[in-house]
C-alpha cells in the first residue's frame, strides 16, 4: 500500500472513506451521473416544492373511492386540468415519527425521528434532495440550490430557512431573495480570479489549523466528545469539499441568464412566480440538478387579499377562514400548471422539453388542519420514470420515504432505503 500521502490527498481520501458508512446507512450504490456523463445523455433532475401548513381537506385530495387514471380532479387541483396526463396525485403516505403539527417541511424530505440522538430533542437525517445531489451533483457548479420563502416559519414550514438537510442532519440554508438568486446563478464574480484563488487558499490555512488543533487535543477524550469531534470533522470535510468545487469552477465563467433580472421586493404570488422561473434558468443552464423551494404561506394569502394569518387559515372550519384555504389551493395549483407549462415549452438541445427529464414534487408534512397523516403528495415530470396521470390510494400509514425512495430509484439512483422507507411503491413506477 502506498503511505506517501500529502496532507491535502490525506483529508480528501479520510473524507471519502469516513462517508462510506454513512452513504451505505442510506443504500447508495453508484454514481449516477457517471453515466450520463458517459452517455452524453440529457441530464435528469428533481425539484421539491413544499407548502407548510397543507391543504383543504374537503377540496383538494381527489374521492378515494374514484382512484386510478379516470378518476375526477378535485375542486383545488382543477386548475391543472390541462396537465392531467402528466401528474400522479398520491393518498395514504405518512412519517410515523412526525409528532410536531406546525412543522410541514422540517422532516417532509427526511422522514426522520427527531428524538433519535439520546440527549437531544431535535434529530435530523439527509433530504430527498440532498441524495440527488450527491449523486447528480458531481457534473454541476451548484450541487444543489436551495430556495426560501420571505415569511419564513410563520407559514408552518418549522425552523430554519429550507427544505434541505445533509447527511450529517444539518439544515442547508436557502435563499429567499429572488435577487440574489439571480445573481448568484447569473452574474459575473466581482473579485479577479487571482483575489478568488487567494480567498481560497486562505480558507484552506484556516482549515489547517484548526483541524490541526482539534487533533491536538483528540486524545483523552470521553466517548462523547470524540462522538462531538467526528461530527465536527465531518464538517470540516464538508467543507474541504465545497471548496474543492468552488475551485474546480473558478476559471469557468457563469452561464448567459435566459431571463431578465427580477425586480426587487416581490411578495406572495409574484414571488412564487419569480421563483419558479429561476428554477427554469437554473435547470436550462445546467447550474444545478437538485432544487428544493420552501414556499410562502402567510404572504401568499396577503397577495391574495386575505387578512387572517396562514396558521388561523390552517385551522379553518366552514366559513370565511375556510374559502380562505380553498382559494390558497386553488391559487397553488394554478402557479405549478403554468411552472408545468414553462417547463414543456422549454426545450432540450434534442428536441424534448425539460419537463421530459425533471422530476417534480409537490407538498407537505402536514395534511389538513394540523393532521400529521395522509400528507398531501403531487408528483409531475418524465425525470424519474414514475407511473403519471394516477390517483393512487395507497394503504394508510405508507411511508412516504416509500414515494422518495421510489423516485430516486427512478432518477437513477439505487438506494437501498430512505429515511423510514419499507420498499418502493410498485404502483408508481413506469
Amino acid at each position: 500500500m502506498k503511505t506517501d500521502f500529502d496532507r491535502r490527498t490525506f483529508l480528501r481520501g479520510v473524507g471519502a472513506l469516513i462517508a462510506l458508512p454513512a452513504l451505505e446507512s442510506i443504500g447508495f450504490r453508484r454514481f449516477a451521473s457517471a453515466a450520463s456523463k458517459a452517455t452524453g445523455a440529457i441530464p435528469k433532475r428533481a425539484v421539491f416544492m413544499g407548502i407548510g401548513f397543507g391543504v383543504t381537506k374537503q377540496t383538494w385530495y381527489p374521492n378515494k373511492e374514484d382512484s386510478g387514471a379516470n378518476y375526477q380532479l378535485s375542486e383545488g387541483l382543477s386548475p391543472l386540468a390541462r396537465h392531467k396526463k402528466d401528474f400522479t396525485v398520491v393518498q395514504g403516505c405518512s412519517n410515523k415519527f412526525s409528532n410536531e403539527a406546525h412543522w410541514g417541511s422540517t422532516f417532509w424530505l427526511t422522514g426522520a425521528n427527531r428524538y433519535s440522538v439520546p440527549g437531544q430533542n431535535m434529530a435530523n437525517s439527509i433530504s430527498a434532495d440532498q441524495v440527488v445531489a450527491e449523486q447528480l451533483g458531481q457534473e454541476t457548479r451548484f450541487s444543489s440550490i436551495q430556495l426560501d420563502s420571505t415569511d419564513g416559519s410563520a407559514s408552518g414550514h418549522g425552523p430554519g430557512g429550507s427544505l434541505a438537510w445533509d447527511k450529517r442532519g444539518k439544515q442547508i440554508p436557502g435563499y429567499n431573495d429572488p435577487v440574489k438568486t439571480f445573481h448568484k446563478l447569473f452574474s459575473a464574480e466581482d473579485l479577479p480570479l487571482e483575489k478568488r484563488q487567494a480567498a481560497i487558499a486562505e480558507k484552506r490555512s484556516v482549515l489547517d489549523a484548526v483541524l490541526t488543533e482539534a487533533k491536538r487535543v483528540q486524545n483523552g477524550l470521553s466517548k462523547n466528545d470524540n462522538d462531538k469531534l467526528d461530527e465536527y470533522f465531518q464538517g470540516i470535510r464538508d467543507i474541504e469539499t465545497r471548496l474543492r468545487k468552488d475551485e474546480d469552477w473558478l476559471d469557468k465563467p457563469k452561464p448567459k441568464a435566459p431571463m431578465e433580472e427580477p425586480p426587487p421586493s416581490l411578495k406572495g404570488k409574484e414571488e412564487i412566480e419569480m421563483m419558479y422561473n429561476l428554477i427554469i434558468a437554473a435547470l436550462q443552464t445546467d447550474s444545478t440538478r437538485a432544487l428544493t423551494y420552501r414556499m410562502p404561506g402567510q404572504a401568499l394569502l396577503k397577495s391574495m387579499g386575505f387578512k387572517h394569518s396562514a396558521h388561523n387559515v390552517s385551522h379553518y372550519s366552514p366559513g370565511e377562514r375556510m374559502e380562505a384555504s380553498k382559494a390558497r389551493d386553488k391559487m397553488h395549483s394554478t402557479l405549478l400548471a403554468g411552472f408545468m407549462d414553462k417547463l414543456k415549452s422549454t426545450k432540450e438541445a434534442d428536441g424534448s422539453s425539460l419537463f421530459d427529464h425533471t422530476s417534480l414534487a409537490f407538498g407537505s408534512n402536514i395534511s389538513s388542519i394540523h393532521y400529521l397523516d395522509n400528507c398531501p403528495t403531487l408528483l409531475a415530470g418524465g425525470g424519474a420514470n414514475l407511473k403519471l396521470g394516477e390517483h393512487l390510494v395507497l394503504p394508510e400509514d405508507t411511508p412516504l420515504c416509500n414515494v422518495w425512495l421510489t423516485m430516486l430509484h427512478g432518477l437513477g439512483i439505487q438506494a437501498d432505503r430512505h429515511g423510514d422507507s419499507t420498499g418502493v411503491v410498485k404502483e408508481l413506477q413506469a
